[in-house]
């Protein structure tokens, strides 16, 4: 296995010790350490295509992995944020329905010997998501200095509110346009499918 696709199981493995710092309330600065956690697992997505490329070790199974790890990340992450009654049950439909229905794409493509690698749009998607991911950890984070006595931010609570808010849905209405281009550039596959 060469170093990207270590890269992108590592990116996996890191997931159940991101959703135990957001959920155990007994971690001191959980959010803090989330926010660690999902950064470094951030920069392996970022590093694993970039050394792909630069030394020519993209794989079929690293195609197929990157994605499938950004989508388990970003999945449990909003999972979480249901759960902490950050964001509603409707922006992870959304989520849910573009992951599911691109990844069944992959699976009919692979089926028929065809690999289906992430576009523009896709990736587009991701980063929007990562990036408001990280803004509501950095949120939660300051939340939580502040619960604690520590007010170098005090009166910012309603402003970061927002912020988190617009970049949520940013990635929201980038995830349903991407999967609707996503669809519609490779219905081939859907229309052809046995």
């Amino acid at each position: 296995m060469n170093l990207p696709n270590k890269l992108t199981l590592m990116r996996i493995i890191l997931v159940p010790f991101f959703a135990a710092a957001m959920l155990i309330e007994a971690i001191p600065y959980r959010f803090l350490i989330a926010l660690v956690i999902f950064a470094v697992a951030s920069i392996t997505d970022m590093l694993d295509g970039k050394i792909a490329r630069k030394y020519n070790m993209v794989t079929d199974f690293g195609k197929f992995a990157d994605p499938l790890a950004d989508k388990i990340l970003v999945i449990s992450a909003f999972a979480c944020f249901i759960e902490l009654d950050i964001v509603g049950a409707a922006f992870m439909i959304i989520v849910l329905f573009r992951e599911f229905t691109v990844t069944s794409i992959r699976l009919v493509a692979a089926e028929n010997g065809k690999v289906v690698a992430a576009n523009m749009w896709g990736k587009a998607k991701t980063v929007s998501q990562m990036v408001a991911i990280i803004v509501v950890l950095i949120n939660c984070g300051l939340a939580e200095f502040a619960a604690k006595g520590v007010t170098f931010l005090a009166g910012a609570e309603g402003i970061m509110t927002v912020i988190n808010t617009v970049l949520l849905w940013i990635s929201a209405v980038l995830t349903l346009v991407s999967g609707v281009i996503y669809i519609k550039d490779n219905f081939s596959f859907i229309k052809n499918a046995k």
